[in-house]
This record gives C-alpha cells, sequence and structure tokens, in this order.
C-alpha cells in the first residue's frame, strides 16, 4: 500500500535542474533515481528536463540507476526549439533503453496570434505522439482562451506558468482561477510550473513575492468541479490558512482525489523536499 494519499500521487514533478534550484545534471539524476526507491516514491512525477539535455541524462541515468528501480527514467521533455523540436526529442526517446518520455512540454512563442501558433504545435504533436502527453503552455496574454481552444480541440492539455525568478511571473489569482474555470469549461487537463514549491500561499520572506500553494490550487480545482464561480476559485487560491485547508482535503473522497487529479496533473518544482515537509506537517502525508 501506497503511504501518499490519492490526492497527491505523482503530483510533484522533478525540476530539480531549472531554477532556482539549478542542480548539475548528474547530480539531479542521481538524486531523481533515488527519490524513486525511497517510501515517498509515489509523490513524485517524472524527471523534467529539456531537450538540448535528453540524450545526457539518457547516459546519467544508466550510470545513476540502482538496485530496485523499475524500469527506464521517465521523464518530461520541455522543447526548447518551438514545434520543430517536438518530433526528434519523441522519436530519440523511443531508441532509448534508458528513458522513456511520457511527455513533452512546448511553450507557445510571443506573437499576435497565439492560435496560429498553439495549431502548429497541436499538429506537430499529432505527427508523432502516441500514447505520450503534449503539456501547451500558452501563458495569459492576449487572446489566450482562443489558444486553449486549439488544444482543447485536438485533446492535449495546458500549462501556466505560476511563478519565476521575477514578481511580474506570478500571475494574480484571479489569473488563475480564470485559467483553471477555462481549462476545466473545455474539459482540458493541466499542469503547473514554477513559483508552487509549498503547499499553501504566502509571501517570500527572502523576496517578497506572492507564491501560490499546490494545496490551494488542487481545492480550486475541486471547487470549480463543484460549481463554484470563478470569485469562488480566486478565494480559495488566496487562502492562506494551511490548517484550513488541510482539513478540506482530508475531507475528499477518493472519488473525489481522482476526478481533481485528473484535470490539474501535476506541478513541476526544482525541489521535493520543499513539498514533502510541507505535506507532512500539515499531516496530509505520513512522515
Amino acid at each position: 500500500m501506497s503511504t501518499v494519499p490519492a490526492l497527491f500521487r505523482h503530483l510533484v514533478d522533478d525540476a530539480s535542474m531549472f531554477p532556482p534550484g539549478n542542480l548539475p545534471l548528474a547530480e539531479a539524476v542521481a538524486t531523481h533515481q533515488a527519490h524513486r526507491v525511497a517510501p515517498y516514491a509515489d509523490l513524485v512525477g517524472p524527471f523534467v528536463c529539456t531537450d538540448q539535455d535528453l540524450m545526457k541524462v539518457a547516459e546519467a541515468a544508466a550510470r545513476a540507476k540502482p538496485g530496485g528501480v523499475p524500469g527506464p527514467l521517465r521523464v518530461s521533455v520541455v522543447i526548447s526549439g518551438g514545434a520543430g523540436g517536438i518530433e526528434p526529442a519523441v522519436r530519440w526517446g523511443d531508441r532509448s533503453k534508458d528513458v522513456e518520455v511520457t511527455a513533452v512540454e512546448v511553450r507557445l512563442r510571443d506573437e499576435d496570434d497565439l492560435s496560429r501558433n498553439a495549431l502548429r504545435v497541436v499538429r506537430a504533436c499529432d505527427d508523432c505522439l502516441d500514447e505520450e502527453t503534449a503539456y501547451v503552455e500558452i501563458g495569459l496574454e492576449g487572446a489566450w482562451e482562443r489558444a486553449l481552444d486549439v488544444v482543447a480541440d485536438a485533446g492535449y492539455a495546458a500549462k501556466l506558468r505560476t511563478g519565476g525568478l521575477d514578481a511580474s511571473l506570478f500571475p494574480s489569482e484571479d489569473q488563475v482561477a480564470a485559467f483553471v474555470t477555462a481549462c476545466l469549461d473545455r474539459e482540458v487537463a493541466f499542469k503547473c510550473t514554477a513559483g508552487l514549491h509549498n503547499a499553501v500561499r504566502h509571501t517570500a520572506v527572502d523576496s517578497g513575492f506572492e507564491h501560490h500553494g499546490f494545496l490551494n490550487v488542487l481545492l480550486a480545482t475541486r471547487a470549480s468541479l463543484d460549481g463554484a464561480s470563478t470569485d469562488e476559485v480566486a478565494a480559495v487560491l488566496a487562502e492562506r490558512q494551511g490548517a484550513g485547508l488541510a482539513v478540506r482535503a482530508r475531507e475528499l473522497s477518493d472519488e473525489q482525489a481522482a476526478s481533481t487529479r485528473r484535470w490539474f496533473t501535476s506541478f513541476g518544482s526544482c525541489s521535493i523536499e520543499e513539498p514533502r515537509t510541507d505535506l507532512t506537517t500539515l499531516r496530509l502525508m505520513e512522515d
């Protein structure tokens, strides 16, 4: 039996190579392999790397595979060169015995017509994806909902950037609520990335940045599924009382947890330890 509740299984994608963690490649892969055999292994999703690092990640995975690790390293690949980079990464993963490409993550270029850019991306995915998932990072500027329509029509997933190294990269709770609502209205699954290391919304002491909490996003998704308005979803995202959020999370049935995670699939974090510590502190997961 897993010690990780259903609401949190494979919730945290390991983006330890990305800022602000910036772990060296070999260390990041070795640490991820250790996560895969830890008691909390079911908390951890795939390893996240760029397409430029994919070959080196495979080599490191072959060297740093401890006993008991099942199968190849599961990898979500961030495509650095636009739609044209999708197929090479997927085909290379198909030939590798050391990595399994489970998903690609593609950021739309900053263009006036986001929907046209989205169409290029989904057509490239149509040409080469089989079992892999595609996450299209749309952004929240311009006609982003039209681009989301294209992603929805193609049956792919969306990606939301929830933070970064500058305050401007942190969307407001109203923006996140609009994104969550728009995805669920279109039956589009989504993941989040950046700035979401902790369970509960808070103001970072060192930077003053307003960080969203992954527990907030989980419960906001649940609220939207239960018919909450966008303003009510935003209120859940703005909640800063961890104890109250934890009570609400514990009250979810297994069916509610599963349906929540069907849509909010995961978030990328440069730290596995921070989310794990928060969940154990809130008594939502065994230490």
